[in-house]
């Protein structure tokens, strides 16, 4: 069970923050103007921060259920978590900040935070799967790292192609034959399963001591979880009309 657990949460970030990354590692081809950047964020503004509610239940859950697997993983790989953090956190502070003082160079500063932000996650998640699927370690692992990047940026334009309208759904369409875009973020979406599923069954995956305190409280919490993220999916289901609140 705690192995399932740990997968639904690890495969729920890749698949759904996978696409919040993904716009943001597009956003200067997706948004060539300052309003069509803004256009393009309000794309995933609703989400983010809910996605990224999934990386922190995995982090837990690998720290409650799986402590050893957990200093393995993260503490053996601080050369990676490191930057994927900073990665995280400059996203972020681009996300939030962009829109908070009027000014060309105010906002094509954070503009360029968020892209730089996106990236570095995306290449950290791909070094980091790169030790884990191949054992690759250091520059050489970069290669592989750079076709998981490049998986997260067609499912972040098939996502965007989902969220927008006119010439902005036209070039996240681009991979997507015009009107595919359902499809191609179902084929990416299965792409990243396929590559966290891989990753996960090469993980020395023994639950800790405390599996049997912490399983049944997971479990409690995840249904909640679930239906706050499908009550936001809803709420705003439709395609972005304008600039958010970021």
């Amino acid at each position: 069970m705690e192995i399932f657990v740990l997968a639904f949460f690890a495969l729920g970030y890749l698949v759904l923050g996978g696409a919040d990354i993904g716009v943001g590692m597009a956003l200067p081809y997706l948004g060539r103007g300052a309003g069509e950047r803004r256009e393009v964020i309000a794309a995933i503004a609703p989400f983010f921060l809910g996605n990224e509610v999934w990386l922190v239940a995995t982090a837990g859950v690998l720290a409650g259920l799986f402590p050893e697997l957990e200093g393995e993983l993260l503490s053996g790989n601080v050369a990676v978590v490191v930057p994927m953090l900073l990665s995280w956190v400059v996203r972020d502070m681009g996300l939030w900040l962009r829109g908070r003082v009027p000014g060309v160079r105010w906002r094509g500063f954070w503009d360029g935070a968020i892209v730089a932000g996106s990236w570095g996650l995306a290449l950290s998640l791909g070094v980091l799967l790169s030790d884990v699927l191949l054992g690759l370690r250091g520059p050489v692992a970069l290669l592989p790292a750079l076709l998981v990047a490049v998986v997260l940026g067609a499912h972040g334009l098939a996502f965007a192609a989902l969220r927008l309208r006119g010439e902005l759904r036209r070039r996240a369409a681009v991979l997507s034959g015009g009107s595919g875009e359902a499809r191609t973020y179902a084929l990416t979406a299965a792409a990243l399963v396929v590559v966290g599923v891989l990753g996960g069954l090469r993980l020395p995956l023994t639950a800790g001591p405390t599996a049997s305190l912490l399983t049944p409280v997971i479990l409690v919490v995840t249904p909640l979880l679930v239906a706050a993220q499908a009550w936001v999916w809803w709420t705003f289901r439709h395609r972005v009309t304008g600039p958010s609140y970021l």
